[in-house]
């Protein structure tokens, strides 16, 4: 675990965020997702394996940890809700749908929250490998870059 990554753990306990590490540190993503995402950076990775759930204490905004990658999870939101309700709104349109569907392969999303609406943290997967970008509802996939890094986002969360 790099010192950024623990450094935002102990923060979160002492901010009542209710974050679980993971009792052993073997990550074990369904391979739709390894498929998909072929190239996910390793300090993402890490953060996989140390932690099952991290989510601050509204309960409104969440990171995205193993089981929901894997649809293990009892969130009523599924990893890529935002992708599907994207598609959701290109109806019949199949060349909007596969945009949409290009983009995402691009963009990892990493956190999820319903905080004053909708809107999700994602990696870049594309020439700002491994930066950290903000998306919101209605146009998900017009995003800002917020970060240039994991341990800068992570960062981020700890100074707001």
């Amino acid at each position: 675990m790099n010192k950024k990554m623990t450094e935002f753990m102990i923060w979160a306990k002492e901010n009542r965020w209710d974050i679980i590490e993971k009792s052993e540190s073997q990550l074990n993503l369904n391979s739709s997702i390894t498929s998909r995402y072929k190239d996910i950076p390793s300090e993402y990775l890490d953060f996989l394996s140390a932690v099952e759930t991290c989510i601050t204490p509204d309960e409104k905004t969440w990171f995205i940890c193993e089981n929901e990658f894997n649809n293990r999870s009892d969130h009523a939101f599924k990893w890529n809700e935002y992708e599907l309700l994207s598609l959701e709104a290109a109806v019949d349109d199949d060349i909007w749908k596969s945009e949409i569907s290009a983009w995402w392969d691009h963009y990892l999303p990493i956190v999820m929250s319903v905080d004053g609406g909708y809107s999700f943290y994602a990696i870049s997967l594309t020439n700002d490998r491994g930066a950290i970008v903000r998306g919101y509802e209605p146009e998900f996939e017009e995003v800002e870059k917020v970060a240039s890094t994991l341990e800068e986002f992570f960062e981020l969360l700890m100074s707001n």
